[in-house]
């Protein structure tokens, strides 16, 4: 790329972390397309109030894959399935970044655990982002096949956090 198109660029993300600053969100993701093959994808987030927008870049030269899925838990793992979990129809994604927490506070029993039956609604684990805990409840009422994430970990937005059968 030329330096024409990377002035405009920084411009570009510069405007979309004062809109992040203005409309006092937490995160913004904009991929902008070029032409065949030239693409930039860009993410602005900040972790807390105290923090600065932080503007994270990435150029991509051929269409991105979908991010890997986190590492299961030793307790959960099961032979691994052919296919990206985050494909799989009963794959409940994580709405937003933040960190993952299997129990509600340390210590505590996990809200669910592998082969157990969930109602839809019922509480699976909370991912907190700024410090508010944010319950992410069953989308359907099944059994509980994989937990996909760590108790602690972090997540990023869309990433499979469960899979509900």
């Amino acid at each position: 790329m030329s330096d024409k198109p990377y002035e405009t660029d920084v411009e570009f993300i510069r405007a979309l972390a004062e809109l992040l600053k203005e409309n006092d969100l937490t995160e913004l993701q904009v991929k902008r397309d070029y032409g065949e093959g030239d693409a930039l994808n860009v993410r602005v987030s900040r972790g807390g109030p105290a923090a600065p927008a932080a503007p994270i870049v990435h150029q991509v030269a051929a269409p991105s894959a979908a991010p890997a899925a986190p590492a299961a838990p030793a307790a959960a793992e099961e032979p691994a399935a052919s296919g990206d979990p985050a494909g799989h129809p009963g794959a409940v994604p994580s709405p937003m970044v933040g960190t993952a927490y299997l129990a509600p506070e340390p210590g505590a029993a996990a809200f669910v655990g592998v082969g157990d039956k969930v109602t839809e609604g019922q509480t699976l684990l909370i991912v907190e982002a700024m410090k508010t805990m944010n319950h992410i409840p069953a989308p359907k009422a099944g059994t509980v096949k994989r937990i996909l994430v760590e108790d602690g970990a972090p997540v990023e937005f869309g990433a499979p956090l469960m899979i509900v059968e």
